[in-house]
């Protein structure tokens, strides 16, 4: 079956992929502990698995070949998922340079300060890496839109839905 998956034999491709694929997605399951994430580190992997078996080995089982691209897969989005998460975090860290305000001045903006990025870490993943990218980290539409991998209108839209529910959530009508 492997042979002919090889020669270019999509059917035969299938065949093998149904046999391994429960197992190939508990693998992705318990590496990314999330549904969604799991079934797209599996069919990136069984794309990749795909383009590369003209270097798969003759004679090797296939099993722990294809779960070992699919784990890849599911490591490679556990890690851009955790990045994503702590964007805001890792913005948020950064020490504010400024200097001679006043005790309450201070207090005001470090409390408005923790209410946004509150709400910007409460914001659905596609709005908030959005207005994390374009707004916190200041990139331009182009930018981000090249940093997503989507559409500038993409980004336009995403940025003002987000900034429409970061509104929302800290209840603030003149941003």
């Amino acid at each position: 079956m492997i042979e002919q998956a090889r020669t270019g034999d999509l059917t035969a491709f299938a065949v093998l992929v149904r046999r391994h694929q429960a197992t190939a997605y508990r693998v992705a399951f318990l590496i990314t502990r999330s549904a969604a994430d799991a079934d797209d580190a599996l069919q990136e992997g069984l794309i990749r698995a795909h383009r590369a078996l003209p270097r798969f080995r003759t004679g090797e089982p296939f099993r722990p070949w294809l779960t070992t691209i699919v784990a890849n897969q599911a490591r490679n989005r556990a890690r851009s998922r955790r990045r994503a998460e702590n964007l805001v975090g890792r913005l948020a860290s950064v020490a504010d340079t400024r200097t001679g305000e006043d005790p309450e001045t201070a207090a005001i903006r470090e409390e408005r300060r923790r209410r946004v990025i509150a709400g910007v870490e409460s914001l659905p993943e596609r709005f908030r890496r959005a207005v994390a990218l374009r707004h916190l980290l200041g990139l331009t539409e182009a930018e981000t839109a090249q940093a997503l991998g989507v559409a500038v209108g993409t980004v336009k839209s995403r940025v003002a839905r987000g900034l429409h529910l970061l509104r929302e959530s800290i209840g603030d009508s003149d941003d």
